[in-house]
């Protein structure tokens, strides 16, 4: 039965991740880049200012108006839903099965994808809606259903969305820490399973502003600790960069020559990057829109600049920096795969302990900040297709899948996560397109009124 489901599967798979599809995602960001007037390079200083830094400053803290968060813990919430198993397992097992040149790809879709997700979570914020105690409804089936008047649209995507957050999150996030566990410490899999689900179950059944205030303070302690000890490896290796680059960009174009044979096609490469980039940055995928919408904010573009920011932190940053440590070390042809070939990689290019010490404390509170943000997605949409009772039901079973997720194979679990991300793509840019003529003035408006032409 099981090699059933996994040969069905894997003919889905090649169909959403053909050639067809991985054009659409790059054409849907070409054209959004191009309309936007490549605003993620003449305006990535404004965008970083209006993001970061402002939040920093805590200029939103007690910003007035409909929402549940703060534009910052709303943002900080999608980030931890997006810095995950995907910055740490992804990138390696992409590089395992594509070569080092998928990081290439990677980053090609990531810059373009920039502007696709300004478009969604900017649309995301324009169609959201209010409960009647304050809590808010939102994400892609409902630019879809009320912006493009395709409700029929809006239903598939909220179907395809609850399965794709119990796989790529409630599994794959668990899978990867209780695995990572037991190869480095001999932890029991199933005693993870069970602790990571009493926490993320204290913190889901507290609402939405219990999960945006403890993203708001993992997310950044995270990110930056993760960052810190990855800039040390480039530091302390310098003389290793320039030959790993030229690796990466060469295995992109001519993957055979680049790994002796061991991956002959750049199809392979191109695809693997750009399904695990957006695994990783979910630029696309329509989901930011869910996680973004009980953000307080004036205009729906003020939200949408957060998407942007998130790509490059991501993929550009953090993708970037997992890469790296892996091609250098040499270890992605030792057999090694997922969090433990990262973790293993840091560990040899730091020296004493640090950076095994930094990745495997990355493998754990990256996959939780994705285990207390994600349920998100599944409750938005189950609320979407059967009313708000449906989401105490979502919460109970998502602490149950946690359990469940570290006893799964790694493999299988890479592939359907794979398969629902595709999926999910399709109704999500068509909306996009259809609707960018929106995003356009949304954008227009919200740059001039900060003196932007």
């Amino acid at each position: 039965m099981m090699d059933f489901i996994v040969s069905v599967n894997d003919f889905i798979n090649g169909i959403v991740w053909g050639v067809p599809i991985m054009v659409l995602i790059l054409a849907t960001g070409l054209f959004f880049t191009f309309r936007l007037g490549f605003f993620q390079f003449t305006h990535f200083g404004f965008m970083f200012k209006d993001t970061i830094v402002k939040a920093f400053k805590k200029k939103d803290e007690h910003k007035p108006g409909k929402g549940e968060l703060t534009s910052f813990q709303a943002a900080m919430t999608s980030v931890s839903a997006i810095v995950g198993s995907g910055n740490i397992a992804g990138v390696a097992t992409a590089i395992v099965v594509g070569g080092p040149g998928a990081l290439f790809w990677m980053i090609i879709a990531a810059i373009v994808g920039m502007a696709s997700k300004f478009a969604e979570i900017t649309l995301g914020i324009k169609y959201r809606k209010f409960n009647d105690d304050g809590s808010v409804r939102g994400g892609a089936m409902y630019y879809l259903a009320d912006g493009l008047k395709q409700k029929w649209l809006g239903i598939l995507f909220s179907i395809l969305v609850i399965p794709f957050a119990f796989v790529i999150s409630g599994v794959v996030d668990t899978n990867t820490i209780a695995t990572t566990l037991f190869d480095e410490f001999r932890v029991p899999t199933i005693a993870t399973g069970i602790v990571l689900a009493v926490v993320t179950g204290i913190i889901v059944f507290g609402g939405a502003k219990r999960v945006g205030y403890v993203c708001a303070v993992i997310a950044p302690f995270m990110g930056g600790a993760y960052l810190i000890a990855g800039l040390f490896i480039i530091i302390l290796n310098i003389t290793k960069v320039p030959g790993a680059i030229g690796t990466i960009v060469q295995a992109a174009f001519n993957p055979s020559a680049a790994t002796g044979g061991v991956i002959g096609s750049i199809l392979v490469t191109m695809k693997m990057g750009i399904a695990r980039g957006m695994y990783s940055n979910e630029a696309g995928l329509g989901t930011a829109a869910m996680v973004h919408s009980p953000a307080k904010v004036d205009s729906p573009a003020e939200q949408g600049v957060w998407g942007p920011i998130e790509v490059f932190l991501d993929t550009i940053v953090v993708c970037t920096i997992t890469a790296l440590a892996i091609v250098m070390s040499g270890l992605w042809t030792s057999g090694l795969d997922g969090a433990t070939l990262t973790v293993n990689a840091f560990r040899q290019m730091l020296p004493g302990d640090i950076g095994y010490w930094v990745a495997m404390g990355s493998v754990i509170l990256f996959g939780f900040s994705c285990l207390i943000s994600y349920y998100d997605y599944a409750t938005q949409a189950a609320e979407y297709l059967f009313g708000e009772k449906s989401k105490l039901f979502v919460k109970i079973f998502w602490v149950l899948t946690i359990v469940v997720g570290s006893q799964t194979t790694l493999g299988f679990v890479w592939d359907l996560a794979d398969t629902f991300n595709g999926l999910m793509i399709i109704p999500n840019l068509i909306g996009l397109l259809l609707l960018s003529n929106e995003v356009i003035r949304e954008k227009k408006t919200y740059f001039e009124a900060n003196g932007i032409k």
